[in-house]
């Protein structure tokens, strides 16, 4: 159901449930969480790239799935609710920069993956939307991270109405970085990663990335605080060193 790679520091994560859309179910998500913690503290991957090995980039839960749950206690439901929570987290923390090549549509929990990244390229056909409100369900998880990426107004444009949106609409919202055409969206994606590989830090990465989740709904001071805090911690390591005597002695950095 899932297929991981590595390429030149580049991790790639391919849902491969093809027969289902790639929906997802208990052990799918159990499945790209281990990719994602393995990947997570593997140092031959710098940055990753989440796409699909399909036409369907992920298609939301499994209705299969939601089906067999119907039964189950507020507990239980608590405790399922809790594990597509972690998946969320999980993309949404990463410590080095994720991003989204998607290639096919991204629906309900599917969008909420592709939105929860760094960054998401997609190809003009793709799709991408919140159907909850549709089949009678919400949009719950998916909101939060949304409405922390694109602002209340067009989350509830998308969120209110369940329509999907693609190409430059999708562009115009901030659900899409760029739209590119599908026989160059994979070199594109992957030189883009690569680049980034070989020009950033990763320990500058992963000190921004913690700070701009942090400093979100902080007081002005209270931003301020860590952001000092921050600066002061990145000064110790050793990518400041190396990155300070690189631009001192005009030599190109090789991260």
């Amino acid at each position: 159901m899932l297929i991981t790679d590595i390429k030149e520091h580049v991790g790639y994560i391919i849902l491969n449930r093809t027969e289902k859309k790639n929906a997802l179910n208990f052990e799918f998500i159990s499945l790209i969480k281990k990719a994602l913690a393995d990947f997570r503290v593997n140092p031959l991957v710098k940055v990753v790239i989440l796409k699909s090995n399909s036409d369907v980039f992920c298609a939301g839960a499994d209705l299969e799935y939601l089906i067999s749950l119907q039964n189950n206690t507020f507990e239980d439901n608590l405790k399922d609710t809790s594990h597509i929570k972690e998946l969320f987290e999980a993309i949404y923390t990463f410590p080095k920069i994720i991003i989204a090549q998607v290639e096919g549509h991204a629906i309900a929990g599917g969008c909420g993956i592709a939105n929860a990244t760094d960054f998401c390229f997609a190809t003009p056909e793709a799709k991408f939307g919140y159907s909850e409100v549709k089949i009678g369900f919400i949009p719950a998880i998916v909101s939060v991270y949304l409405v922390k990426k694109i602002g209340e107004a067009k989350s509830r444009d998308l969120l209110l109405t369940g329509n999907l949106v693609s190409g430059p609409s999708a562009v115009q919202y901030g659900i899409v970085n760029e739209i590119i055409e599908k026989d160059k969206i994979e070199e594109t994606v992957f030189h883009f990663a690569k680049k980034l590989s070989e020009t950033t830090s990763p320990h500058s990465i992963k000190f921004t990335k913690e700070l701009l989740i942090q400093i979100q709904d902080k007081s002005f001071d209270e931003a301020m605080r860590l952001a000092t805090e921050y600066n002061a911690k990145m000064r110790e390591t050793n990518d400041f060193k190396k990155g300070i005597m690189s631009f001192i002695n005009k030599e190109k950095i090789s991260w």
